[in-house]
């Protein structure tokens, strides 16, 4: 059995996969029209910022594409 090291990084197509998998994830977090008051507003305000953070630690760089949650973000 032969062991190869995995790279450390996503490669250039990875991470445009990625980032077109985010950029659908970020469509479908803030299409719901829901009162800024309930549970899954917040919820979702929260999966919206991890996406952020994730973009950020995986590019580099704030994911210009997708825009901030809601009028209360962060």
């Amino acid at each position: 059995m032969v062991r190869r090291n995995k790279p450390k990084q996503l490669s250039e197509p990875q991470i445009a996969e990625f980032m077109a998998a985010a950029a659908a994830l970020h469509k479908a977090i803030v299409s719901p029209l829901v009162s800024t008051q309930c549970d899954h507003y917040r919820s979702m305000q929260d999966l919206h910022e991890a996406l952020l953070k994730t973009v950020k630690d995986v590019t580099g760089k704030d994911a210009a594409s997708i825009k901030r949650f809601g009028a209360g973000s962060k």
